[in-house]
């Protein structure tokens, strides 16, 4: 080998050490600044059997099926450390009922995570009430639900789903696994050097089913045009007068809702106006008896009524409140307009008005209430119309009854008496509940019958 070639060798050999040690500190800067840029977490899916248990008394039925979840949280930690724990809904273990459509934001998801191993506790996740609109018989969307765990052991610690909760228009349904369940997320945990500095201790999120529902609010006050009106006429004679008030009664309600039949009870006053020899009704609730669980749009509520004809006419008179002008706000009261229409008499006589059949329409459901028995709340005076009412009364005598007496009315249906007997629970609610995830729309909140 000649001289050159012996020296390029050895220069070649020189050269390896220095160019193997600047390979090896790259090596070593890029896996540094790997283990710097990737997120010390981890996310683990598992399914689970599950039973979902609605509300007693609402008619629904228990609904088993397979939640899937997925947890993510720290890889590692040490004592001391409060970590973050995310709860994602791949799927819930139930659709939606094929009752209403949900709106948008009317669903929040809470439960519970059980973290075992080096540690034991139960942390409360809880989600905003955060969906799109939910159609019937769509599946459900649950937002992601978040909790915090202070970590107090070195070693393992596992994390487990375990029951939750669904709250969607002011109602909980409850889920709980059927099985074991896997774990989905493990911590490991390092011996520290005490509580990281300004790490906030957990702090439990309550229930849905802890919070003030709308249900639970103070009754609203009434409205202007509820306020106290003078004593009813016992009559409406015809001596020049032409208005006309009403007693109150109190009637029971029968209310057939898309989940089944609920009892309830409202105070109902009706007035009239004489115009030429028809008068025009006008029926009053004695206060605003709903709360809103939810966001409700405008347009969206349609109350009426069939006033029942007595005494000397028969048949009906129908009576209709509008929509609501504005957007309702979830927890604000819903005010319950007037409901008004015409009487044209079909007899000549004491006439007798009851209130009878009461209807709500609202985001698509409709709720037929049947009194149970009713009470008389005005008796007028009238002079028989061509083409009004049905007419053919006995003339006044036996069936009819005085406005200020409050007797039964033709039928023998009895009067209920004056006593608060609570407030109308209509769209198949009890106890200021909407049903679980959808179906009825607003909470009848208890109220006492004011003088008018």
């Amino acid at each position: 080998m000649s001289k050159r070639a012996r020296a390029e060798t050895s220069v070649s050999r020189g050269r390896r050490p220095a160019a193997t040690a600047a390979v090896t500190v790259l090596a070593c800067g890029a896996a540094l600044l790997l283990g710097v840029a990737v997120p010390q977490a981890q996310a683990a899916e598992v399914s689970y059997a599950t039973r979902c248990v609605p509300p007693a008394g609402i008619g629904l039925p228990e609904v088993n099926g397979t939640t899937k979840v997925e947890i993510t949280a720290p890889a590692t930690a040490k004592v001391g450390d409060t970590v973050e724990i995310v709860w994602k809904f791949t799927q819930a273990a139930s659709k939606n009922p094929d009752i209403i459509d949900l709106p948008a934001d009317s669903v929040q998801p809470s439960g519970t995570l059980k973290a075992a191993g080096a540690q034991t506790a139960a942390v409360a996740m809880r989600g905003p009430r955060e969906n799109p609109p939910i159609p019937k018989g769509g599946a459900m969307t649950l937002s992601e639900m978040k909790g915090t765990l202070k970590l107090t052991a070195a070693g393992q610690v596992t994390l487990t789903p375990d029951a939750y909760v669904v709250n969607a228009l002011s109602t909980d349904t409850r889920c709980a696994p059927t099985e074991p369940v896997q774990p989905a997320a493990t911590i490991t945990v390092t011996a520290g050097g005490g509580p990281s500095s300004g790490s906030p201790s957990p702090s439990p999120s309550p229930s849905p089913s802890q919070s003030p529902s709308p249900s639970q609010s103070p009754s609203p006050s009434a409205s202007p045009s509820q306020s106290p009106a003078p004593s009813p006429s016992p009559s409406g004679s015809g001596g020049g007068q032409t208005d006309f008030t009403g007693k109150v009664v109190d009637i029971p309600y029968t209310c057939a809702s898309p989940i089944g039949e609920k009892k309830a009870t409202s105070p109902v006053q009706i007035n009239a106006r004489r115009n030429g020899g028809s008068y025009d009704l006008t029926v009053q609730f004695k206060k605003s008896v709903m709360d809103s669980p939810i966001d409700i749009p405008a347009n969206a509520v349609k109350p009426s009524m069939q006033i029942v004809l007595g005494g000397s006419d028969r048949g009906s008179v129908r009576v209709e409140g509008p929509t609501n002008a504005a957007a309702i706000k979830s927890g604000a009261p819903i005010e319950i307009p007037d409901l008004t229409g015409t009487y044209k008499p079909g007899a000549t006589g004491e006439s007798t008005l009851s209130p009878g059949v009461l209807t709500v329409e609202a985001l698509g459901t409709t709720t037929t209430c049947t009194p149970d028995r009713t009470a008389v709340s005005l008796t007028l005076d009238t002079t028989e119309q061509a083409s009004g009412a049905s007419g053919g009364g006995n003339g006044g005598a036996g069936g009819s009854s005085s406005a200020a007496g409050g007797t039964s009315t033709s039928g023998g249906l009895a009067e209920t008496g004056g006593g608060d007997h609570g407030t109308l629970k209509a769209l198949g609610l009890v106890a200021g509940t909407a049903i679980l995830l959808g179906g009825a729309v607003f909470t009848f909140m208890p109220g006492r019958r004011d003088a008018r």
